[in-house]
């Protein structure tokens, strides 16, 4: 049996960092890390091929030679799934279709593919393929509100992959989050129990991809690598230090947390000497009515700001996910916003409209109100929405164009990577080896093409070579990170550009 496994394209959106990667000859940031676990769970007797449509095209020749096509897909990723789909029915394959997409849109693709595996595949898939061998195949294979038990999760079919057109490689240790924010979707997929791997497969996962080769960035995907915090401080994170320790730091890692990182210093002071640089979290507003509405009960009650900077001087870059657009939000909330994210001296700032993904708290409520529109897109940085807001809508996209334009205007960014450098402290062991040289020699390259571009050619080179300058001669081991946050910087320009040019709204 030949099943190929496909992974459609992604638009280009925030966290895409298209326009970035071109600079360093890459092209992706992340392997998608779900479908190299359902390679791992399918028979070892198949012959398996894996086409990242971010990295590669899918020739006719490889999709004529499989038995079977396995796509997975985010909602985002909509547009490149319907097309795959429409190439491997002209061919007449057969068709098995999963992930977040087909989890929640099933409906929309139940005469389009031959099997929808939904939910979580280590609790589908291994169905699925006993009624395959049996010769009586569902339609549809639903988890019915089992959730799986990921101590029983395989490791990913890493082997499977080039590693060089990637930035970072990827690990999952826990599904499921603890809090109850009422736009997110994430407890819907994967509920409010916090399900974790055991710190030995952990080791196990970091090993293989160390055996493979790979060594820098790797990005921990969790949706709240906190929300079992004991466990992440007792066991995970002292394990993660002797591994760094004994294979002298090969990986540095970034994930998502909440804000009360900020409450527990021993928590940060682990992190960081495991190899974390950098967390993602979701600060959403700085409208205290506007968190109590979405039920960010997190967010309450604290100093967000002094929040962000306590977390950042442990060393930890913080990367903020803002949303405009809900009902509580004041008229000055565009202005309130952008003086938020320069005082927190957040670099990587994404700010988008509210939207609601179906099957939320969000969705019921406006469904029940008629405020909910029929496109769900899964972009919130390209002026969509499928919500009908109570702020006036040309205001509110009046108000986003101008808090974006604000925060990335090439003087207020370069403010705040000059501000943020005089905060942060550098506290990386991570070490360069030859395998690292092997896979990213295309920050060689793009070093001169940034310096080049930003620092000759741009309008704005005096603040280019001030920042350059100033972090050589202060701050030389975080020359890097600014020079990566320089170039996100441009992508970010770029993407807004293209948003505001070709509005989806």
């Amino acid at each position: 049996m030949r099943a190929l496994l496909i992974y459609p394209a992604y638009p280009n959106t925030f966290w895409s960092f298209r326009h970035a990667l071109k600079l360093i000859h890459k092209k992706a940031t992340h392997p998608p890390l779900g479908l190299l676990t359902v390679a791992s769970l399918l028979p070892k007797d198949w012959k398996l091929e894996i086409v990242d449509l971010n990295v590669n095209p899918l020739s006719e020749e490889v999709l004529k030679k499989a038995d079977l096509v396995l796509i997975s897909a985010m909602s985002v990723q909509r547009d490149s799934t319907d097309e795959v789909i429409k190439r491997a029915k002209a061919l007449g394959k057969k068709v098995l279709a999963g992930g977040p997409l087909f989890s929640t849109f099933w409906r929309d693709y139940e005469d389009r593919v031959d099997h929808l595996i939904l939910d979580e595949a280590e609790i589908t898939l291994p169905r699925f393929l006993v009624d395959w061998e049996k010769g009586n195949h569902q339609k549809i294979y639903r988890a019915d509100g089992e959730y799986a038990d990921l101590t029983k999760s395989p490791i990913p079919s890493y082997h499977l992959l080039n590693f060089s057109p990637y930035t970072s490689m990827c690990i999952q240790y826990s599904r499921g989050c603890p809090f109850n924010c009422d736009f997110c979707d994430v407890t819907n997929l994967f509920g409010h129990a916090v399900r974790t791997k055991s710190t030995e497969q952990i080791l196990m996962e970091l090993e293989n991809l160390y055996s493979l080769g790979w060594r820098g960035s790797v990005f921990f995907v969790d949706d709240n690598f906190i929300g079992g915090k004991r466990k992440v401080k007792e066991e995970v994170l002292p394990a993660l230090i002797k591994w760094q320790e004994m294979h002298k730091y090969p990986f540095y890692f970034y994930t998502q947390v909440s804000i009360n990182l900020a409450d527990d210093e021993e928590l940060r002071e682990l992190m960081v000497k495991a190899g974390f640089n950098s967390v993602f979290i979701g600060i959403e507003t700085p409208n205290e009515k506007s968190l109590e509405e979405a039920q960010k009960k997190q967010n309450l009650q604290r100093d967000l700001v002094e929040n962000i900077k306590k977390i950042q001087k442990s060393g930890l870059e913080v990367m903020g996910g803002f949303i405009l657009g809900f009902d509580q939000d004041p008229p000055d909330i565009f202005e309130k916003l952008i003086n938020f994210i320069q005082e927190s001296k957040i670099i990587i700032a994404m700010v988008g409209l509210l939207n609601a993904p179906p099957g939320t708290k969000l969705y019921q409520r406006l469904l029940t109100e008629g405020r909910i529109k029929p496109i769900f897109k899964g972009d919130n940085t390209d002026i969509s929405t499928n919500i009908l807001p109570k702020m006036d809508y040309n205001k509110l996209i009046e108000g986003y164009k101008k808090v974006i334009r604000e925060l990335y205007n090439s003087k207020a960014y370069y403010k705040r990577i000059e501000d943020f450098l005089d905060s942060f402290s550098i506290k990386s062991k991570f070490t360069i080896d030859r395998h690292y040289l092997k896979f990213n020699y295309g920050y060689l390259l793009g070093l001169g093409k940034i310096l080049l571009k930003f620092g000759l050619l741009e309008k704005n080179k005096f603040n280019f070579w001030k920042i350059f300058l100033k972090c050589f001669i202060k701050k030389r081991e975080g020359l890097s990170l600014i020079l990566a946050q320089i170039a996100s910087g441009y992508h970010f320009r770029e993407i807004f550009k293209e948003a505001f040019e070709n509005p989806k709204g």
